[in-house]
């Protein structure tokens, strides 16, 4: 359950909403407890000249990111499938919220990572493709639209809303049968019954769950737990936080145990 919308541009105006000012912290709801989310600077502030032409091209490669980095994309997802909202959504591992923490330790790789070393690895992963090298355009395109998106964020601080939220133990172990069926009933209208997609115009709408055109086994949406805090607090789509716990936890379970590319 994963974000393009091309055909629902009222989707975008409601995910829209909670933007507010450069630089500031925002009040929100939060499952930590705090009512507060960093909020990045508005589109329209972005500067003219040199700098800000190479934001914008990091926020067209992040959002079409088949057309703006073709050689490097093996699927039909894009940066927004899973950071939601051009990268502003909390929760969905925002783009302001990761800046600030890197160069940073990875278990995954056990080594220090830089932000560069981060996207190439989505693009090896999540986007089952080749990574572009470190010092291509793509790569400094998007590291500065991480940097602009991150504008006043306190450096080295671990921003509520960073990431995705990691859910308690479910009360009982996730079931991907149940969760087939919460799948076929809440998700199957924008990801389709089989987890194939939806396409408007020859474009994916709504990227591919699972299968040959999907994230491979090494991303990070491929752990269980990881997939169902997504799933629990964006999906579906405009309406996140309304599945329970144990809904995500199952849908999760029954997502990542559909067939997709191995891990390369």
């Amino acid at each position: 359950m994963i974000q393009r919308t091309l055909f629902q541009k009222g989707l975008l105006l409601i995910l829209a909403l909670g933007l507010l000012t450069s630089g500031s912290i925002a009040s929100a709801e939060s499952p930590e407890g705090t009512s507060r989310f960093f909020s990045p600077p508005p589109e329209d502030s972005i500067p003219s000249g040199p700098f800000g032409d190479l934001v914008r091209k990091g926020e067209r490669i992040f959002t079409q990111t088949r057309k703006y980095a073709h050689p490097y994309v093996g699927n039909d997802l894009t940066c927004e499938s899973c950071h939601l909202n051009r990268g502003r959504k909390a929760y969905s591992a925002p783009l302001w919220g990761a800046y600030v923490l890197y160069p940073r330790y990875r278990k995954k790789n056990h080594r220090v990572n830089t932000l560069e070393d981060r996207i190439r690895g989505c693009f090896r992963f999540s986007m089952n493709g080749m990574p572009p090298p470190s010092d291509s355009e793509t790569i400094k395109a998007l590291v500065a639209y991480s940097f602009w998106m991150s504008r006043g964020a306190p450096v080295g601080e671990k921003l509520t809303g960073r990431g995705m939220i990691n859910l308690e133990s479910p009360k009982r172990t996730p079931d991907p049968f149940s969760g087939k069926k919460v799948y076929a009933a809440r998700c199957a209208l924008c990801h389709g019954l089989h987890g194939q997609g939806r396409k408007s115009h020859g474009e994916t709408a709504f990227p591919p769950v699972w299968g040959a055109r999907s994230f491979n086994q090494g991303a990070g949406l491929f752990k269980v737990s990881k997939l169902a805090g997504f799933i629990k607090m964006n999906m579906p789509l405009s309406k996140g936080d309304s599945l329970t716990d144990q809904e995500a936890w199952d849908v999760a379970a029954y997502i990542d145990s559909q067939p997709r590319p191995k891990k390369p």
